[in-house]
């Protein structure tokens, strides 16, 4: 059995409602071995990290939470596991015993009775339904949390499952439906020779940079191939750090900063290298101011709707999740410019843009607008979660 102690992470509790923990109120302990390892981390050493996470943080405490080294367990459980204040036993859908949350008078029974699959007398028994919900606010989407046996035949299904589970669910449709299957490639690369996701979100920089410059001098075709390098790269991170639970709020600064800051100066770029191509464009003023305006106003708009309504724009409705898809952010840009530089008229692909750009900004300002008049009959709640 391990016990540890590290450093809170309140936002999880925070997120859920829950009281926080003190460092004496939680202990984390690892029933048994496991030889195998999951997107390179050793079974000990995953179950370790998300307790940690969870809040589960000191060696000796009121309250523990025992997981079986031999299975695999889906962050929300964990964490609904640390935050409940009440004895329960986590089973599976076979019956068997797989976790176990209690207080310090049973803490000398958890272990032996874990090690048997068993439920200690007069303790609830819950299955993952009634443990712990199937939404997931940060990565926009509804799915049921996972709770599976670990074997050298279940860990190809495993870890499909987890990459599967790091996807956020509303996103462009090239992050949803193009990436995913290079994108696991790539992260299972990653993972195995220890490239960190700082290290590929630095990687992603420089292309920003290089597909800024290659732009600007009217080197479309490779401008391209650095911006959509980058753009997958912008997915390998994020899925990188959530597999190996290795994301800090650091790479979440650095990751998301860049996201946000680069699109308004490709657009600029691609604009300045017109005429590096023999390409002019009347009002290019007015062009590129509808771009960034269009941007920056859209991007204040997404914020407002999670201040005033407290979710994402793009999970109110089944519309929004869908329009979400093809709106006016980078990746549905670049297939524009991308298209029109295929067709050798890359200023009729940058016009495009920001006609896209101001006709997507309208469609969120409706929605905003109407969200507001919605509210006023009660609080909005996002469809992914009815």
């Amino acid at each position: 059995m391990l016990a540890f102690a590290k450093q809170d992470d309140c936002a999880i509790h925070c997120a859920r409602g829950a009281p926080l923990p003190t460092m004496s109120e939680v202990s984390g302990h690892i029933v048994g071995e496991s030889a195998l390892h999951i997107w390179g981390l050793p079974s000990a050493a995953r179950l370790r990290r998300q307790l940690e996470r969870a809040g589960a943080l000191a060696a000796r405490a009121e309250r523990g939470v025992w997981l079986r080294a031999d299975w695999v367990y889906d962050q929300p459980i964990v964490r609904a596991l640390v935050a409940t204040r009440e004895n329960c036993a986590l089973v599976a859908a076979d019956g068997r015993c797989v976790a176990l949350s209690v207080t310090g008078e049973r803490h000398a029974e958890a272990e032996p009775t874990l090690a048997a699959y068993g439920v200690p007398g007069g303790v609830r028994a819950v299955s993952v339904a009634q443990l712990a919900g199937s939404y997931d606010d940060k990565l926009r989407k509804r799915e049921a949390p996972y709770l599976m046996p670990l074997s050298p035949q279940t860990l190809p299904a495993i870890e499909r499952r987890i990459f599967g589970a790091a996807y956020k669910g509303v996103t462009d449709a090239v992050t949803l439906y193009l990436w995913p299957a290079p994108a696991r490639a790539v992260t299972r690369f990653c993972a195995q020779h220890a490239i960190t996701p700082n290290q590929v979100t630095f990687a992603s920089l420089l292309l920003v940079l290089a597909a800024m410059w290659l732009f600007w001098t009217g080197h479309y075709g490779l401008g391209l191939v650095c911006a959509w390098v980058m753009t997958f790269l912008d997915t390998v991170d994020g899925k990188l750090a959530r597999v190996t639970l290795t994301f800090t709020r650091f790479g979440d600064v650095f990751d998301h900063g860049i996201d946000l800051i680069h699109p308004p100066f490709w657009w600029w770029a691609w604009l300045v290298g017109l005429p590096a191509v023999g390409l002019a464009l009347d009002h290019a003023s007015v062009v590129l101011a509808a771009i960034v305006a269009g941007y920056v106003a859209q991007r204040l708009e997404e914020g407002a709707f999670i201040a005033w309504f407290g979710m994402d724009m793009h999970t109110w409705q089944r519309f929004d999740s869908r329009f979400r898809l093809i709106t006016a952010r980078r990746n549905p840009n670049l297939l524009i410019l991308t298209c029109s530089a295929a067709a050798g008229r890359p200023d009729v692909g940058i016009v495009a843009v920001a006609l896209w750009t101001v006709f997507s900004l309208g469609v969120h300002s409706v929605r905003l607008a109407q969200a507001g008049l919605v509210r006023r009959r009660g609080p909005l709640r996002s469809w992914l979660a009815s």
